[in-house]
């Protein structure tokens, strides 16, 4: 999701860094990122966008702690500014590359990821991208506590059928999957604004659930 720049843009975004938003020093945080929450759990939102799936998790669970991580700075006003208005103590968000993981977070020390409507890198070549492929999935499992989960939802099938497939070559346990998440039995308490711009087109929702 790319925005064109916004005159206000850096001067809004001064007064959310350094406390919504975490920017420099990311890796200071590693193994002591419970202390932000209290000693609550942590979950992981890769890619957070706008916000309105981490604002609306944190709002449903606030015994546990919700980092989300977006590469575009600009685009971490906006979640920041939910959060803000949302008076919530329980959500960071860091504005940099996941590609960093297991540089700012301990071996451990996350219980749930969340992967909503990555980018599918479409191109072959570029299949090293995908927040689902193998290197990426190391990566979770480094950060993961034994038994962690991961939920992926997309509504590109391609993406989701490789996503699948990694999941079953890296030796993941599914324990959910469905072609139409919004006509399945699983729980689905917060959309995206993706996931609500597509399915009210009638598209399809992919779901799946996998343990580490």
């Amino acid at each position: 999701m790319r925005l064109r720049k916004k005159p206000w843009m850096a001067k809004a975004l001064a007064e959310y860094v350094g406390k919504e938003i975490i920017t420099d020093g990311v890796e200071e945080h590693k193994g002591k990122w419970s202390s932000l929450f209290d000693g609550k759990p942590l979950a992981l939102e890769i890619g957070c966008g706008k916000g309105k799936f981490i604002n609306g998790m944190a709002q449903l669970y606030p015994k546990i702690g919700f980092v989300g991580i977006e590469t575009q700075l600009d685009i971490c006003y906006y979640p920041a500014y939910k959060v803000r208005e949302n008076k919530l103590t329980n959500v960071k968000i860091i504005g940099g590359n996941a590609a960093y993981l297991t540089k700012w977070f301990a071996a451990g020390e996350v219980q749930m990821i969340y992967l909503n409507f990555s980018d599918p890198w479409p191109k072959a070549r570029h299949s090293r991208r995908r927040l689902t492929y193998r290197d990426f999935l190391a990566q979770y499992k480094s950060i993961l506590v034994p038994g962690g989960h991961l939920r992926f939802k997309t509504d590109n099938k391609d993406l989701f059928d490789f996503s699948v497939e990694e999941f079953k070559a890296f030796g993941l346990q599914i324990i959910a999957l469905s072609y139409d998440l919004h006509n399945s039995e699983y729980e689905n308490s917060i959309q995206t604004e993706y996931e609500e711009k597509f399915s009210a087109k009638g598209n399809k929702i992919n779901f799946c659930e996998v343990v580490f």
